[in-house]
């Protein structure tokens, strides 16, 4: 039976209503790994209500692809100058034709030659997203790339190993073997724990050394009061001697 196009739209799910229908992350290192993506840097974006990331969240980009349920989702990725605000998937046809700024995808041993070749086209050649890494929580390997142009060409790591990503304004790299935001001075991206606990290291620091303050103010009376009472006795002794300590020159 010939169905026209019109039909063939009416049959497709709603858009608002798509769902994501990604994987579950293969290990805890996965898992882990891009927590930490998320949470550091919402983290340090925490005063700003213009972006989104996606984690492990299907992107639908056409609706052919959704005729042909050949779903791509990437494992982490961020749109900057958007409505942060909740998202069961990123439906680019629904957010203005946007597509991600940047992506992230998450080596393993089944999906790294997809990442490497078959995403890494499509996220150059029609997602034209401007910055793509990758990473494995496994065996550290890490690679960065930009669109220069139409072409995505690598982006130099520095001396450290880590690779600048503008989209950012931070540095991404490697740490304690997890994959790390960096600031342009150098400083470790926190996690909001770590954040606490350099916060609280900081107040115990300024407490002790409140008290390091007050115990020398506390010295220094001790030290007076010792020398004035010295002095009094000395004026008593001199006075015991008919001298009047107040005409000593």
């Amino acid at each position: 039976m010939f169905v026209t196009a019109q039909q063939l739209e009416q049959q497709m799910p709603d858009a608002t209503r798509l769902l994501s229908d990604e994987p579950e992350m293969e290990t805890s290192l996965h898992y882990m790994q891009l927590l930490l993506l998320v949470t550091c840097l919402e983290w340090l974006w925490r005063d700003r209500n213009d972006f989104f990331i996606g984690a492990n969240l299907t992107i639908y980009f056409s609706r052919q692809q959704l005729r042909n349920r050949d779903f791509r989702g990437p494992d982490f990725f961020l749109v900057k100058d958007t409505e942060k605000r909740p998202r069961s998937s990123w439906v680019v046809w629904e957010e203005d034709g946007r597509y991600p700024d940047l992506i992230i995808e998450l080596l393993s041993d089944s999906t790294a030659d997809t990442d490497r070749n078959l995403k890494k086209h499509l996220y150059e050649n029609r997602f034209h997203t401007p910055e793509y890494f990758w990473f494995s929580p496994e065996t550290l390997e890490f690679m960065g790339f930009e669109l220069v142009g139409n072409k995505y060409q690598e982006i130099i790591p520095n001396v450290q190993g880590w690779r600048w990503s503008s989209v950012l304004g931070l540095y991404l790299g490697i740490n304690d073997g997890k994959l790390r935001y960096f600031t342009p001075d150098g400083d470790l991206v926190p996690t909001p724990e770590e954040a606490a606990l350099e916060s609280q290291q900081a107040a115990l620091e300024s407490q002790q050394a409140a008290l390091e303050s007050q115990q020398a103010a506390t010295d220094a009376e001790f030290r007076w009061e010792q020398e004035r009472q010295r002095a009094e006795r000395l004026a008593d002794y001199v006075r015991r001697l008919g001298v009047d300590p107040d005409n000593l020159i």
